[in-house]
C-alpha cells in the first residue's frame, strides 16, 4: 500500500472512464464479503490523487461481474493454449494481467495492452512493470497494433468496455479485422441492449457532475448471435452468463433475464466470439 497518492491523472472523454470502472471494482475489492479479489484495484485508487466522489455511487457490484465474466473467458483459452498472447483492447485500469498471472495458468502466456497514450502513460507510472507485458500507445482503431501481435500460440483479444463507445460501423470494423487476422483465437466484448444506448445519446448522469458518455452501439443476443453469418471468420458465437453476485434477489433476475427469450431486447450481452479461417464452415 502506497503512503498517499502518487499520480494525478488528467483523463477525458471515454478515457476517465477507466477511473470510474476502477473505482467500482475497488470499492467492491475492499468489501469483506466482496465478490472479486482485486488487490492491485485497491492499491491503484489509493496511489491516484483524484476526485472519485464526482462518479456520484460507487458501491455496485456490475464491473465486478463484469470483470468475473472476462477473467473466467480468459482463463479457459489459457488453460487450452498456456503460450497465448492476450490483448486487451482500451484496458483503461484494469489489471486482469497481474489476476490472471495469480490464477493458476501458469506464466508462460503474454500480455499487449492497447490504449491511448495519456492511459498507457499513467499505467507505466503506477503498475509494476513486466517483461511478458507489452503496452502500445495508441487507438484500437488503429489496426496497425496487429501487425506485431505473435500468433503462433493462440491469441484471445479482450474489448471489455470499449465498443459500446464506438460508432456502429467503427466497432464492427473491429470485430471484422480481428476475424480476419486471428484464425484460431477468440474475442470477448460487452455490449448493453438497445434502450440503454438510446438512452445514453446525449451521454448520462450517474452524478450532478459527471456524466457518462454516449453508448451509440449496442447488440441484442440474437444479433450477436447471427455474427456468425454476417462477419468472415467468426466460426461460433456464445452468449456468455453473468457470473453469481452477491445477493438472492440479483441473481435471481440474472438468472431469469439470460435463460428467458422475452428479456432479450432489455439485458445487455456478454460475447465471446471463435474465429476461424475466413472461408471454414460456421458451426
Amino acid at each position: 500500500m502506497t503512503s498517499g497518492p502518487t499520480a494525478k491523472p488528467e483523463l477525458t472523454g471515454v478515457s476517465e472512464t477507466a477511473l470510474m470502472t476502477l473505482m467500482v471494482r475497488a470499492t467492491e475489492a475492499r468489501r469483506p464479503d466482496g465478490i472479486i479479489d482485486d488487490p492491485m484495484a485497491i492499491k491503484l485508487v489509493d496511489s491516484i490523487d483524484f476526485d472519485f466522489a464526482k462518479f456520484g455511487f460507487t458501491r455496485r457490484q456490475d464491473m465486478a461481474l463484469r470483470t468475473k465474466a472476462f477473467d473466467a473467458a480468459a482463463r479457459r483459452y489459457l488453460r487450452a493454449h498456456p503460450k497465448a498472447t492476450v490483448v486487451a483492447l482500451a484496458e483503461g485500469l484494469q489489471t486482469s494481467f497481474y489476476r490472471l498471472d495469480a490464477a493458476g495458468v501458469g506464466h508462460d502466456f503474454r500480455w499487449v495492452t492497447v490504449d491511448l497514450p495519456p492511459v498507457i502513460e499513467l499505467r507505466k507510472q503506477l503498475l509494476p512493470a513486466s517483461d511478458r507485458v507489452t503496452a502500445v500507445a495508441q487507438s484500437a482503431l488503429d489496426y496497425s497494433w496487429m501487425d506485431n501481435i505473435d500468433t503462433a500460440d493462440g491469441v484471445f483479444i479482450t474489448a471489455e468496455g470499449l465498443l459500446m463507445y464506438l460508432q456502429p460501423e467503427e466497432s464492427m470494423g473491429l470485430i471484422r479485422e480481428c476475424a480476419a487476422r486471428f484464425a484460431g483465437g477468440q474475442m470477448m466484448f460487452d455490449l448493453p441492449p438497445h434502450f440503454f444506448s438510446w438512452l445514453t445519446r446525449r451521454g448520462f448522469r450517474t452524478s450532478r457532475r459527471y456524466k457518462v458518455p454516449p453508448m451509440p452501439f449496442a447488440m441484442s443476443p440474437s444479433e450477436a448471435a447471427d455474427l456468425v453469418n454476417t462477419v468472415p471468420g467468426v466460426q461460433a458465437v456464445h452468449d456468455m452468463p453473468i457470473p453469481r453476485g452477491r445477493g438472492a434477489v440479483l441473481n435471481t433476475l440474472v438468472w431469469a433475464a439470460q435463460r428467458f427469450p422475452v428479456f432479450d431486447n432489455v439485458r445487455g450481452t456478454y460475447t465471446l466470439l471463435e474465429f476461424g479461417r475466413p472461408n471454414s464452415a460456421s458451426t
